[in-house]
């Protein structure tokens, strides 16, 4: 398993061996040790989501309140995805920067988001399918979402591809109407809470 840490500070890519043969592939996209190596401490798994997406699907930008926020451990099971991982901590020294990884069948690469950032994705094509490791349950009230069209942000897409936004995504606020409200997390906080896991 190899791991980067991206240009968001505290957010990671994981890449794990692959072993093909005539009866298909086999990975382990999730390994505990070299989790741990890389961000510090484990991943306690509360529940796991499936999404299946359309090509041109923009998922978020989603983000939780801090405590207990929910970290996200995101790999493609089928088709391909852009995983935009967007800092929403306020203080933080890249906030409202954003980094982007390819979740595919190829690489079978990983992302790893903590508490407290913003995460959203993008299909490339028909039955695109993420697989999310969750550290809490989704809870509605803790729940927030800025617009994946924030031309503040500026997710790039790839052109030559419509997006298709819910409307509750579409909806949503800009991170300028947010910043400086006491609604986004904070960098101070997140690194607070970081410390307490194990």
């Amino acid at each position: 398993m190899e791991f980067r840490e991206l240009s968001v500070p505290d957010a990671f890519e994981f890449t794990p061996a692959t072993f093909p043969d005539a009866r298909g592939v086999f990975t382990a996209p999730f390994q505990l040790e070299p989790f741990t190596e890389a961000v510090g401490h484990g991943l306690t798994v509360k529940q796991t989501n499936v999404s299946m997406s359309r090509k041109g699907a923009f998922r978020g930008i989603h983000y939780a309140d801090v405590p207990p926020s929910q970290a996200k451990y995101v790999t493609a099971v089928s088709g391909s995805l852009l995983d935009f991982v967007v800092d929403l901590r306020e203080g933080s020294p890249t906030f409202g920067k954003w980094d982007c990884v390819l979740l595919d069948t190829v690489d079978r690469r990983a992302v790893y988001l903590p508490e407290g950032l913003g995460h959203a994705l993008f299909a490339l094509e028909d039955d695109s399918t993420a697989l999310y490791l969750c550290s809490e349950a989704f809870a509605p009230r803790r729940e927030h979402g800025i617009s994946p069209q924030d031309p503040d942000i500026n997710l790039q897409l790839p052109p030559g591809i419509e997006p298709v936004v819910s409307e509750k995504d579409a909806a949503a606020p800009l991170l300028s109407e947010l910043a400086g409200t006491g609604t986004l997390p904070t960098y101070a906080a997140c690194r607070e809470f970081y410390s307490t896991l194990t």
